[in-house]
C-alpha cells in the first residue's frame, strides 16, 4: 500500500538526486588531482541502483560505474582522468548519474555533473589574484558622484554574495569532508561524525547555493545529450 502511494511520484523521473561535488576539476600538473571521488547520498527508505555515463568515455575510467546504495547510506564513485594533455585544456565533458529502484529499469532520477581539465592550480590562482587587482584598480580610479535624488523602492541589491552566502558554503563543505558515523579508522573526535541525512542536508543546502551564484544554463558541448554512452 505504502508503494502504490509513492509510485505515481517516482514514475515522473523527477526524483531529486543528492551528489558531491557538482563539479569536477583536474589539473594537469598536479597528478593528486587526476582522481577525484563523487559521494551519492540515499535519504531514502527504499534502495537505488545507479549509472554512471559521460560525454567522453575514452578520457575517464569510473570505478564502479553502476552500482546500488541502500536506503539511507551512501556511496563513493571514484573517477579518473587518464587522457591529459594540452587539446583538452579547458574543455568541459558532462558525467550523468542515473538512479532507479532496483526492481525498474527507467531511470527515476539524474544529475549531471561538469568535469574541466586546466594546465595548472598556481596558474588559476594567479589570473584570480590578477582579476581581483584588476577590479581593485578600476575602483581606485573611479570617481564618484553623489546621489541627489535616492527612491529606495528602485534600490537595487548588490550582485555579489553576502558573508552569510559565503559562511554558509564554508560551513557546507566542511561537514561534507567530516567522517561519516560509523568510521572507526578517523583521527576526528566521535562528536564531528555526521550522520548521512546531516550531510544531505548540507550537500542540499550547498547545492542551491550554487544554483543562485552560477549561470542557469551550462557551456554548450559538441553532440547532444542523447550521445551520452554508457561507462563500462
Amino acid at each position: 500500500m505504502q508503494q502504490q502511494k509513492r509510485q505515481p511520484e517516482l514514475v515522473e523521473g523527477n526524483l531529486p538526486v543528492f551528489v558531491f561535488p557538482t563539479e569536477l576539476i583536474f589539473y594537469a600538473d598536479d597528478q593528486s588531482t587526476h582522481k577525484q571521488v563523487l559521494t551519492l547520498y540515499n535519504p531514502y527508505e527504499f534502495a537505488l541502483k545507479f549509472k554512471v555515463l559521460c560525454t567522453t568515455p575514452n578520457k575517464y575510467a569510473v570505478v564502479d560505474a553502476t552500482g546500488a546504495v541502500k536506503p539511507q547510506c551512501c556511496v563513493d564513485i571514484v573517477i579518473r582522468h587518464r587522457d591529459v594533455r594540452a587539446s583538452y585544456y579547458g574543455v568541459i565533458d558532462k558525467f550523468r548519474l542515473q538512479v532507479s529502484e532496483q526492481s525498474q529499469r527507467k531511470a527515476l532520477g539524474k544529475k549531471e555533473i561538469i568535469a574541466t581539465l586546466l594546465p595548472s592550480a598556481k596558474e588559476q590562482q594567479q589570473q584570480k589574484e590578477e582579476e581581483e587587482k584588476r577590479i581593485k584598480e578600476h575602483l581606485a580610479e573611479s570617481v564618484f558622484f553623489e546621489q541627489t535624488l535616492c527612491q529606495p523602492e528602485n534600490r537595487t541589491a548588490s550582485s555579489g554574495p553576502s558573508l552569510l552566502t559565503v559562511f554558509l558554503g564554508v560551513v557546507c563543505v566542511a561537514a561534507l569532508m567530516l567522517p561519516t558515523l560509523g568510521e572507526m579508522e578517523s583521527l576526528v573526535p566521535l562528536y564531528l561524525h555526521l550522520s548521512v541525512n546531516q550531510k544531505l542536508v548540507a550537500a542540499y543546502v550547498l547545492d542551491l547555493k550554487n544554483s543562485h551564484t552560477k549561470l542557469s544554463s551550462p557551456l554548450p558541448l559538441p553532440g547532444r545529450d542523447e550521445d551520452l554512452k554508457e561507462k563500462s
